[in-house]
């Protein structure tokens, strides 16, 4: 008995294992931009207190603050591997990417905040400048209260000595600058590209002061007037330029007479009524030709305030590039000449080639926004076949022609990660009615392919509303970037469902206003009119009186529609309610859909109607309305207002049209599950027939199964609804040389109430191995072993509160698994997956993953229907999180954690995709520096040795796994702790050590 019990655990230790992965998308909020040219690592901070790293495709580092603090400033140590991040509490924190076990950690090794002297008020030490200093050894922080700190790194010691005051300065001001007495804040510090002795300090007010670091003493002063944004030193050290709020911009030469005549070197780009501010500025030399000029801002105030614009001037080309969301801060990768410009706006990085004509874009391998229109579905299909896999890829190059053939500028870091062992694509579904298809088979969610379901209709577009060109000779020269535009011109495009079977290449695609198109992918162009299939559900109800939105329009010309997946067929449902479930079955060429007053099955073959069946309640007052009736009159009225002021209003588009969605898919998925925004104490108690939405169709699945007797077996369609309801639909298919004449039929064979009427989640018809049945064609294309067909099957309902087993052919309840007993858990989202075992290569089993409105993910075995395993995954005031939640077929997963990021998170032991990278030290770099990398364990030239112990601690029910790091030095030992959750979820007071590091 100890024997049996101790292989069990051995093989459930081998199967399961939970784990966050890593994350996928555009960072939400971001706030701070960073770039290392030494070790060609990109740095973005957030709002919400993260750190991340990127260089090469698959070299991704993440971390968090414990502060619950905005990120302000990023800044590389040059050549070597940390860096300083300041927050806008004050506080100033070192990290290093240091080797361990192989692979690089981003860990957190310090933290400082400046003290000035007992009662000086706070402005005198709040930090407004940094400066890496290129030694690797100092900082200069620069102050609201105009002083000049100067700090050792990494150690975080302050240098009294070598400080610069505000007293200093100003003593040394000619008396005849006006404002000597309020410099004001220090706004910006530039160190002499030729002689890192020499600093530029900016004032607010305008000062600009030439400090020479070993003499201690201004060299030089120049006497600017203009409110001071920006300064740029050039790098043959003769000038610099400073940029101005009133939108000018000055040439100053170093070394020379202190002028006092700025108007003769002043330049306002796009005078001469009042512009905006040109907040950054920079220029860079080519080895032949005139030099790049970029500044941001500078915008005629009246005119074009609201643009977010990055200027690019060089020779006679002049270009304007316009962007869709606020500029957060930008740099240029050098490589000879001007590489690239990388700009990091508030909902994407943009990156533009400047070495090829035109400057066109360079696509990017991550950070892609995913939000670009916001999403409302997902799908996951894994182990794509190699053959679709490439037509995908050559359909999505065709709509890539407009990108920059340079390869991505950014490769810093080693990626020691394996080569991904399957094919794997992320369907998204979005708003404005197009699918994306991502690769997700490895660290980076990369673009494949995108599917636009608008051509087929007629929508409230203005074709000649194209933000996109501009007129000919047009001033300021705007040219649009980037493809962050959450603007829908009609909601009721808003894809819902989706699904893919990657043997044939079927695809359906089901949207907001009871559209269900079906694709077929296509290597070349075709010219074709869609004709709708109108089904009504409603099958002559009386009294019943449709108040939501309208079917949308189909275009009764001919469309041309571009390689890649082109529709054949279209249902239309009536009324034009949400698809609220879709299933496909390419075997049968048939595709079953539901809404909120019932479900059809339809043969795409023969383009005929085969079933409908309706299951309205007559008392359901919401499923008249439709829930996107219930926001409709607000998202009209913004249409209304954007289309007036769509060209000049983007960042107020964006803002608005951004909450309305958000509100209006929080809305309807909260109606789905019966407005429960929070759990509920209770037991399992009967619901009434007449609540709300007891007829939406929540699952529909296809079966070849035993219905009518245990003998013989027949293609069957099934329906689950919310009301509790299950219907079984009997499919008599033709032969095969008479399937495309003969009609097919449907005949209902069995019906399913449940007891207490919880929605219907899902429905798994089991063989007699008790394995879920096979994908429609997977048998065929020998990737799975046939289905049992000799012993009985079972069928499993899974309910919000239960599992049911029952047997077939006579629908006899076997075995059940309550959910929901005292604690409230409701089932939100169920998959069958398959564990393999991390130590046996054949070993494995099937079994359901289970998210529940608690945020936990369980897995239950098949068909014993018993709890595997239980982690806590989402918080449970997650509500779209818990929505958006798809499973793969291996146990992985996927969440939206905000609006554009995915968390992927493994239940398996053997499928992690997580990210393996190394990041060394830059052969440049100083002695101190390649100390503090060496890996644990290794003992540096001084002795330094650094240890590490890694436990686990449990704390708010989430598990941190915590490294306590050990070192030599005269300093406190620190932890590190690796954690998937916000700062504000867990309560780290209750672990030891102080945790310094939150998430890698």
């Amino acid at each position: 008995m100890y024997f049996s019990q101790s292989r069990f655990i051995f093989i459930h230790l081998s199967l399961f294992r939970f784990c966050h992965s890593l994350e996928h998308g555009f960072p939400h909020q971001p706030s701070a931009l960073g770039y290392s040219p030494s070790l060609q690592l990109l740095a973005i901070g957030t709002r919400s207190g993260a750190i991340k790293l990127y260089g090469a495709p698959g070299v991704e580092f993440m971390g968090l603050h414990d502060e619950n603090a905005v990120v302000t400033r990023v800044h590389f140590l040059p050549f070597q591997l940390e860096l300083v991040t300041l927050l806008d509490d004050n506080s100033l924190h070192m990290w290093t990417l240091r080797a361990h076990k192989g692979v690089s950690e981003l860990l957190e090794i310090g933290r400082f905040t400046l003290t000035g002297p007992p009662g000086a008020p706070p402005s005198v030490t709040r930090v407004t400048s940094v400066l890496a200093h290129s030694s690797g050894e100092l900082l200069l922080l620069g102050t609201e209260g105009g002083h000049v700190f100067v700090v050792e790194v990494p150690g975080f010691r302050e240098l009294e000595e070598r400080n610069i005051s505000l007293d200093q300065v100003a003593n040394s001001v000619p008396e005849d600058y006006i404002g000597r007495r309020n410099l004001e804040h220090v706004e910006t510090l530039q160190e002499n590209p030729v002689d890192p002795n020499q600093v530029v300090i900016g004032y607010g007010r305008g000062l600009m002061v030439v400090w020479d670091l070993e003499k201690h003493q201004a060299v030089q002063h120049i006497p600017a007037t203009q409110q001071l944004e920006s300064t740029w030193w050039t790098e043959d050290g003769g000038h610099i330029l400073s940029s101005h709020s009133d939108g000018s911009y000055c040439r100053w030469t170093v070394g020379g007479q202190s002028s006092k005549d700025e108007e003769e070197k002043s330049d306002i780009p796009y005078g001469h009524f009042p512009c905006k501010a040109i907040s950054k500025i920079v220029q860079l030399p080519t080895e032949e030709g005139p030099p790049f000029l970029l500044f941001s801002g500078g915008m005629p105030r009246a005119s074009y305030g609201d643009r977010h614009c990055i200027s690019v001037i060089h020779g006679k080309t002049h270009v304007a590039l316009d962007f869709t969301s606020r500029i957060i801060d930008y740099f240029v990768i050098r490589d000879g000449d001007p590489g690239a410009l990388v700009v990091l706006v508030e909902e994407e990085l943009v990156v533009i080639d400047l070495q090829t004509e035109g400057w066109p874009v360079i696509q990017t391998p991550y950070l892609v926004p995913l939000h670009s229109s916001a999403i409302t579905c997902s799908h996951h299909v894994s182990a794509i076949p190699l053959k679709l896999w490439e037509r995908l890829l050559a359909a999505g190059q065709l709509q890539i022609t407009h990108y920059s053939p340079k390869p991505w500028p950014i490769t810093g870091g080693q990626n020691l990660g394996q080569d991904p062992p399957q094919r794997d694509l992320l369907l998204t579904g979005h708003e404005d009615g197009t699918v994306r298809f991502w690769d997700a088979s490895g660290v980076c969610l990369y673009p494949m392919y995108k599917l636009s379901t608008a051509g087929v209709f007629h929508t409230d577009a203005d074709p000649n509303d194209n933000m996109n060109q501009c007129s000919e000779g047009e001033w300021p020269p705007f040219r649009k970037v980037g493809c962050f535009d959450p603007y829908s011109d009609d909601p009721r495009l808003g894809v819902q469902k989706i699904h893919l079977c990657k043997y044939s290449g079927y695809l359906t695609v089901a949207g907001t206003a009871g559209q269900i198109l079906v694709l077929e992918l296509n290597d070349e162009a075709a010219e074709q009119t869609v004709e709708a299939k109108i089904v009504d559900l409603l099958q002559g109800q009386e009294g019943f009186r449709w108040k939501g939105h309208t079917r949308l329009d189909v275009r009764e010309e001919p469309v041309l529609f571009p390689p890649g997946f082109q529709p054949f067929a279209l249902v239309q449902c009536q009324p034009p309610a949400v698809v609220t479930a879709l299933t496909l079955h390419s075997e049968w060429k048939m595709v079953a859909f539901g809404t909120s007053h019932g479900f059809g099955l339809y043969d795409y073959q023969q383009k005929n109607s085969v079933l409908v069946k309706c299951t309205l309640n007559p008392s359901d007052q919401l499923a008249m309305e439709g829930p996107l009736s219930r926001v409709k009159s607000i998202k009209k009225s913004l249409r209304q207002s954007f289309r007036r002021i769509r060209r000049s209003r983007v960042s107020l588009r964006k803002h608005h049209v951004t909450n309305a969605l958000q509100e209006a898919n929080a809305r309807l998925e909260a109606e789905l599950a019966e407005m429960e925004l929070a759990p509920v104490q209770r037991k399992i108690e009967a619901r009434s027939s007449e609540d709300s939405f007891t007829g939406l169709v929540r699952t529909l699945y296809f079966a070849d199964t035993f219905l009518s007797d245990s003998s013989h077996n027949s293609a069957s369609l099934w329906a689950g609804t919310n009301g509790g309801s299950v219907f079984a639909y009997m499919i008599r298919m033709p032969s095969v040389e008479h399937r495309a004449d003969e009609p097919i039929t449907a005949h209902p064979a069995k019906e399913i109430q449940l007891m207490h009427r919880a929605p219907v989640v899902a429905i798994v018809v089991l063989d007699g191995h008790g394995s879920p049945l096979p994908e429609p064609l997977e048998v065929a294309h020998d990737l799975a072993r046939s289905p049992d067909m000799q012993a009985s099957h079972q069928l499993l309902v899974v309910s919000e509160e239960q599992f049911k087993i029952f047997t077939l052919p006579k629908v006899s309840a076997k075995m059940k698994l309550k959910l929901t007993a005292l604690d409230g858990s409701r089932v939100r989202r169920v998959g069958v997956a398959w564990f393999g075992s991390s130590r046996t290569a054949d070993a494995g089993e099937s079994g359901l993953v289970v998210l529940t409105n608690q945020g936990d993910l369980n897995v239950v075995s098949l068909p014993s229907v018993k709890m595997q395993v239980q982690h806590p995954c989402i918080r449970r005031e997650d509500v779209s999180g818990i929505a958006s939640c798809v499973f793969t077929k291996h146990g992985q997963g996927f969440y939206l954690i905000s609006p554009s990021e995915f968390e992927r998170f493994s239940l398996s032991a053997r499928n992690v995709v997580e990210p393996r990278s190394l990041v060394e030290v830059p052969a440049n770099a100083t002695a101190a520096s390649k100390r503090r990398a060496a890996p644990d364990g290794a003992s540096a030239d001084n002795g330094y040795t650094l240890r590490l112990r890694q436990t686990d601690r449990q704390t708010d029910g989430h598990t941190h796994s915590i490294t306590n790091v050990l070192d030599d030095v005269d300093e406190p030992p620190h932890s590190v702790m690796s954690c998937p959750h916000p700062a504000a979820v867990c309560d780290t007071t209750a672990l030891s050590y102080a945790p310094i590091f939150m998430c890698s």
